[in-house]
């Protein structure tokens, strides 16, 4: 924490003192919380609801696999930051989606790429017509106001860009704006979610332990035969017996990884091969074009894939 910090949060810890010795009725070994006031936060003059835009309206499909809503239903009761593990396509992003709708909290959803930096997160002044304003950053946003953060592949973020989010994932739930002199408390609703691959994990990039100890986890992984095959129906439109063909033809794939391939064919490239057929596109067409091509250019790598392929359809 750097100079500028300390002192805000400094300062902060002596107005809720203040508040504290000046509100009737609160200990004052009262926790932070009893302290913050529990009317909704006013939005920007003009806005009714600033997270109008990120509300779910519509319940997103999810095929309970286990006891993945449970648990991340009771960590959101104690607001416990979570971090979801598995492998690209396996349904990270949409468990989010529907647990957010679940919850009827709204979902800010950031897609972290090497070049974002802490300021993408937490905000930045602009230049308009009227002169110089602050403009919250998605993290922000969601602290000030009470949403649910989406970090999705976090990983792929710089180190220096994900430190910023430690303040928000202790005891503190506080995001210090350095650039203005501001320090946001989270918002009772605020909850902050990371997903990455451990598949993609390298010395080069992974996350600190000081970031990982700060989480929840949560594992995923593609369903069971029966399971996926019935996601792939559902959301493709293909009948079942070819939502089966296409996930046999995803195992054999599965079984190559680390022999050829860097990843094996996801659940969401069979809905996207089952959206194909079921549009009229030739089945064999269709998964060359959606389970092989994007996979891998190695020629011999190719050939066998579409061994698989021709041995179900």
């Amino acid at each position: 924490m750097n100079t500028l910090t300390r002192r805000l949060y400094a300062a902060r810890t002596q107005q809720r003192a203040s508040a504290a010795a000046l509100a009737p009725g609160v200990a004052d070994d009262a926790p932070a919380a009893a302290l913050r006031p529990t009317a909704a936060v006013v939005p920007p003059s003009g806005d009714t609801d600033p997270l109008a835009a990120y509300r779910i309206t519509r319940e997103p499909y999810w095929r309970v696999v286990g006891d993945e809503v449970a648990l991340y239903e009771a960590a959101y009761a104690v607001r416990m930051p979570m971090m979801l593990k598995g492998p690209t396509g396996c349904g990270k992003t949409r468990f989010v989606e529907y647990m957010a709708w679940k919850l009827g909290k709204p979902l800010i959803t950031v897609a972290c790429h090497e070049d974002m930096t802490a300021s993408d997160l937490v905000g930045r002044f602009l230049l308009d017509a009227s002169g110089t304003r602050w403009q919250d950053g998605p993290l922000a946003l969601a602290a000030r106001y009470g949403a649910i953060c989406y970090l999705d592949e976090v990983v792929e973020a710089r180190q220096d860009t994900t430190v910023v989010i430690h303040p928000l994932t202790d005891k503190r739930r506080m995001l210090p704006l350095e650039k203005k002199g501001e320090v946001i408390e989270a918002h009772p609703d605020f909850q902050l979610v990371i997903s990455f691959n451990p598949g993609y994990q390298s010395l080069m990039k992974d996350l600190k332990q000081s970031t990982k100890q700060r989480f929840g986890a949560l594992d995923f992984d593609y369903p069971e035969h029966e399971v996926e095959a019935e996601i792939v129906a559902h959301e493709s439109g293909v009948d079942r017996d070819t939502a089966g063909k296409l996930v046999h033809i995803a195992e054999r794939a599965r079984n190559l990884k680390g022999h050829g391939l860097d990843e094996g064919i996801s659940t969401r490239m069979l809905i996207h091969a089952g959206s194909l057929i079921a549009q009229g596109v030739p089945a064999l067409s269709a998964c060359r074009m959606a389970l092989v091509r994007p996979i891998t250019d190695d020629a011999d790598m190719r050939d066998a894939l579409d061994a698989a392929v021709t041995t179900y359809f």
